[in-house]
């Protein structure tokens, strides 16, 4: 095995860990948006006092406050997963050209 495909080997190696990094980040942060969008229906839904956890405390906020921050979350977080598929699509295309010089390096 010649030292550039070896490079190669490693190249696609260390895109395909970036890549389950991604992907791994990307499942926490839906994980956070799936929450976030069900307290914004919890705190829709009701009709009575509004609580939110700040420092480790518990505190009575307005419910359009808390409306509008959970929909800012909310907004930050499909940024994030939006730059993590970008990310990823850019990585994988890398992945993609890597195996196919690494498979036309082998056939010679």
């Amino acid at each position: 095995m010649d030292d550039n495909l070896s490079k190669k080997i490693q190249e696609l190696q260390l895109l395909e860990q970036s890549i389950q990094n991604l992907l791994m980040q990307k499942q926490q942060i839906q994980i956070d948006l799936a929450e976030s969008t069900n307290a914004h229906k919890e705190v829709s839904n009701t009709s009575g006092d509004v609580y939110k956890v700040l420092g480790g405390i518990m505190l009575k906020s307005e419910k359009n406050i808390v409306l509008k921050e959970l929909d800012d979350k909310k907004r930050v977080l499909q940024l994030k997963i939006d730059a993590l598929e970008n990310q990823e699509d850019v990585i994988n295309s890398k992945i993609s050209q890597l195996r196919k010089e690494i498979s036309s390096s082998g056939k010679q």
